[in-house]
C-alpha cells in the first residue's frame, strides 16, 4: 500500500487504510482542498476533469468530481480523455482548475489526481504547498444546497484538440498523407485508443492498433519501455510498418519504435521532435537534467541555445517560459510545444516526427543515425530508511569536488563527456539514478563507485 502526497498532486495504490492508500477519504480531502486553493486565487467557478481507462478511473472521478460539486464547482466532465486533452480544455473552457485522474505510467492499482491551473498547466509548488497545508488543516468549506455546483459531459475535445494541432502552420496534413505511412500503435489498453487513431485518420495514415480495449487491464507494464514493447516490435516487422508507436495510459509521453522493430529509443523523441521544430521555430530548447545531452547537440546544430531544468513537467515549463523556448520536454518521451499548450503531449509529437520523416523522405532507423548516440542508464531503488540520501549526496559531493555539481535537484555531476544525477522520484517510492555517457564503458565506470555506495550503506 502506497500514498505519496505531493505538491503536483496525490498518488496512490487502490485498497487498504485511508493515510496509507488512495482512499475514498484520502481522494475526497484533497479534492477538497483543490477546490479551496482554486477559490482563493480565482473567482471561477468551472473545473475541467478527464480521467485514463483505469480499473478505479470512474470510482476514483466519481469521488472527486461530487466532493468539487458539494464545493459549489460546475464540472466539465471529459470522461475517458487524455492528460494533454484536458489541458487544452481548461484553457478553452476558461476554467478555474481542472483535474486528470491518472497514475500515468504506474501500474494498473495506481491511481492519481494531477492538478492543473487556470492556464491548464501543472499547479506551481508554491500552490502545492499551499494545498497540503489546506488538507493538513482541513480549512474548507463547503456549499449550501442552493449553490452546488452543476456537472455537464463534453464528449469532442480530442476533436478540439487535433484541430489545434493540425491547425499549427508547420504541420502540413497533405505532406504526411503523400507519404503513405503505415504504423502499429500499442495504445495500452487505455486512451491512446481514441485519441491516436483519429489523429492518425486525418494524416491519412493506415494503422494497425493493439491492447485496443480500453479496460485498463494493461496487457503489459504500461511504462513505455523497451523490454515492455516487445509485443509492439513484433508487430511492426510482422505488418511490415513504417514505424511503432508506443504512449502511456494518459498519452503524455511518446515511444516510437523503428521499422525494422529496433527501438528508437524514449530519450530521442525528444530529439527528433526539436530537429523538425527548430528548423520551422528558431528558439531556446529546454529539458530536465536526467535527459539525454543529445538535444543540447540538436538546438546547438541550429544556431539555438539550451537549458535545463530540474526532472518535473513543471520546472521544464518554468524554465520554458523563462527562456521563451520553442520547445521542450523530458528524455522520457515527453514533448512540450508551446504553439499548443504548455504540456507533454504525444499526439502533437507524433504530428511532428511524421513532419519531419515526411520532409526528409527517410525510415526511423535512418534518422537515428543521424543524431549523436550516447548510451543512457537508468536504475532505481526501493526507498529504504536504512539510506541516508542526504548524506549520500553530502559525501558525493566531497568525492567529486573538482567536476561541475548541481544540487537543484538531488545531485547532478557533469564530467567532460559525460554526466551522472542521483535524485528522489515524485512519483513512486523510489531513488533513480541515471548516467549518461558516449560509450558503455564509460557509463559503468561513472555508476559503478555510486551503485557501490548505495548497497554498502542499505
Amino acid at each position: 500500500m502506497t500514498l505519496l502526497k505531493k505538491i503536483s498532486g496525490i498518488r496512490g495504490t487502490i485498497g487498504g487504510k485511508a493515510g496509507d492508500s488512495l482512499s475514498p477519504l484520502d481522494i475526497v480531502e484533497m479534492s477538497s482542498a483543490f477546490g479551496e486553493l482554486l477559490k482563493r486565487k480565482t473567482d471561477k467557478n468551472k473545473i475541467v476533469v478527464g480521467r485514463d481507462a483505469r480499473i478505479s478511473g470512474e470510482i476514483v472521478s466519481n469521488l472527486s468530481i461530487s466532493t468539487l460539486r458539494a464545493m459549489g464547482f460546475d464540472i466539465i466532465d471529459l470522461g475517458l480523455s487524455t492528460t494533454p486533452t484536458v489541458e487544452v480544455a481548461v484553457d478553452i473552457e476558461k476554467a478555474a482548475g481542472g483535474i486528470i485522474f491518472t497514475a500515468s505510467h504506474n501500474p494498473r492499482h495506481w491511481n492519481a489526481l494531477k492538478l492543473l491551473n487556470e492556464d491548464g498547466e501543472f499547479i506551481s509548488a508554491e500552490d502545492g504547498q499551499a494545498l497540503l497545508e489546506i488538507a493538513e488543516s482541513e480549512d474548507y468549506e463547503f456549499a449550501s444546497v442552493d449553490e452546488l455546483g452543476d456537472y455537464s459531459e463534453v464528449g469532442n475535445y480530442i476533436e478540439i484538440h487535433i484541430n489545434k494541432i493540425l491547425g499549427l502552420d508547420y504541420i502540413k496534413a497533405e505532406s504526411i498523407s503523400s507519404r503513405n505511412f503505415k504504423i502499429v500503435v500499442d495504445c495500452i489498453n487505455s486512451t491512446g485508443a481514441k485519441s491516436i487513431a483519429p489523429l492518425l485518420d486525418r494524416l491519412n495514415c493506415s494503422y494497425i492498433l493493439i491492447n485496443a480495449e480500453m479496460t485498463g487491464e494493461f496487457a503489459h507494464n504500461p511504462e513505455p519501455l523497451p523490454d515492455h514493447l516487445t509485443e509492439l516490435s513484433e508487430e511492426v516487422k510482422k505488418q511490415a510498418a513504417d514505424l511503432g508507436i508506443a504512449v502511456d495510459p494518459d498519452v503524455d509521453r511518446l515511444v516510437l519504435v523503428c521499422e525494422d522493430g529496433s527501438m528508437f529509443g524514449e530519450e530521442y523523441t525528444i530529439v527528433a521532435a526539436a530537429d523538425y521544430l527548430l528548423s520551422k521555430r528558431p528558439g531556446p530548447a529546454v529539458s530536465n537534467m536526467s535527459s539525454s545531452r543529445a538535444l543540447a547537440d540538436i538546438a546547438e546544430k541550429y544556431g539555438q541555445k539550451y537549458y535545463s531544468s530540474p526532472v518535473g513537467e513543471v520546472h521544464v515549463v518554468n524554465k520554458m517560459k523563462q527562456t521563451k523556448a520553442s520547445i521542450g520536454g523530458e528524455g522520457n518521451g515527453g514533448v512540450i510545444l508551446p504553439d499548443l499548450h504548455y504540456g507533454r503531449d504525444a499526439l502533437a509529437g507524433i504530428a511532428l516526427i511524421l513532419m519531419l520523416l515526411s520532409e526528409r523522405k527517410t525510415t526511423l532507423s535512418e534518422l537515428k543515425k543521424t543524431y549523436p548516440r550516447y548510451v543512457i542508464h537508468k536504475t532505481k531503488y526501493e526507498i529504504d530508511p536504512a539510506l541516508d540520501l542526504s548524506g549520500l549526496l553530502k559525501s558525493l559531493k566531497n568525492d567529486y569536488i573538482n567536476e561541475q555539481i548541481n544540487e537543484e535537484d538531488g545531485m547532478r555531476i557533469d564530467f567532460d563527456k559525460a554526466w551522472v544525477h542521483l535524485r528522489k522520484s515524485n512519483t513512486e517510492p523510489v531513488i533513480r539514478l541515471i548516467a549518461e555517457a558516449p560509450d558503455n564503458e564509460m557509463v559503468e565506470k561513472l555508476i559503478k563507485p555510486i551503485e557501490d555506495r548505495i548497497k554498502n550503506m542499505r
